[in-house]
């Protein structure tokens, strides 16, 4: 009786050896490698649903790499602008600065922002780090929020990023920015060096159209009581914009050079045009037109 009872304690410890060695070694499971979930072996369980690296806890020891996303959560629906904080080993920054984008499911460009560490960057430890990031997008959109390390030398083998799946909702405002001079912040007046304003306007398919129109009204009261003013004549319409290639053609009205004279005008009318307008990611270059006339617009 006693010697069944011990051939049966001593089968017992066997297995339980040979299950613990199994479970030590990942020999069948879902290792998370590279933000993403890599089969190891043959694994009875289906692929992990949960983030890579995001799964329970949101603390550097679940994400398993150098970085920890407090907000947005994986799966979370965000507005713009998204607060995102969380926290990254010191090597990510360069200047107390990581930058960070915006992709569809189809890899396209949404955003880029940049968040900032709020402690002591210098160091292998792990920084608290805080930001924003606006987006546009006109219907619920599946996303990955991508923190890139920053590199400085543009070597391949220094890159790495951590993705975050967001849900990005829409909204009936957007944030645009307006390009004007600024007498405090460039008092010996610069000529093409513009300052930017931020401004709310209803969701339009005419985005770049309604940021001009943003800019032709000029700087508001609160404004130019911060030194900021316009170069612009007034009266000034669009009378058709065109995007194709990453080049908007943009023509306007007389009004656009009714009495300008002077390079350094000139400089600054185009540069208040240019910014406002390269803004967008769909436009990299600027044509300015009166009339179907490009070679002498805003000539001095």
């Amino acid at each position: 009786m006693k010697r069944d009872f011990l051939i049966i304690l001593i089968i017992f410890a066997f297995l339980f050896a040979i299950g613990l060695i199994k479970g030590l070694s990942n020999e069948d499971d879902w290792i998370c490698s590279g933000g993403e979930w890599v089969r190891h072996g043959n694994p009875s369980a289906s692929m992990p649903t949960a983030p890579c690296g995001q799964s329970g806890q949101n603390d550097a020891e679940s994400v398993g790499s150098d970085i920890a996303v407090f907000l947005p959560q994986a799966g979370q629906m965000v507005k713009s602008p998204a607060t995102i904080e969380g926290e990254v080993r010191g090597t990510w920054f360069f200047e107390a600065v990581l930058p960070i984008e915006i992709r569809n499911n189809a890899g396209q460009k949404i955003a880029v922002g940049y968040v900032q560490a709020t402690d002591d960057w210098m160091t292998e430890n792990f920084i608290p780090f805080r930001g924003e990031i606006e987006f546009d997008v006109s219907a619920t959109t599946s996303a990955n929020l991508i923190f890139r390390k920053a590199n400085p030398s543009d070597l391949p083998e220094n890159d790495q990023e951590f993705k975050v799946p967001v849900i990005l909702a829409p909204s009936r405002e957007i944030s645009v920015k307006i390009y004007f001079n600024n007498s405090e912040m460039d008092p010996e007046f610069s000529c093409n060096k513009v300052f930017a304003v931020n401004r709310r306007i209803v969701r339009t398919a005419g985005v770049a159209q309604a940021a001009l129109k943003e800019l032709f009204a000029g700087p508001t009261e609160a404004e130019k009581a911060e030194g900021y003013f316009t170069s612009i004549n007034e009266g000034v319409e669009v009378q058709k914009i065109v995007i194709e290639n990453g080049m908007a053609k943009v023509e306007f009205n007389e009004a656009l050079e009714a009495g300008v004279g002077g390079s350094c005008r000139v400089s600054a009318i185009r540069a208040q045009i240019e910014e406002t307008l390269k803004q967008f990611l769909t436009i990299d270059s600027v044509v300015i037109s009166i009339n179907g006339r490009t070679e002498d617009i805003l000539q001095p």
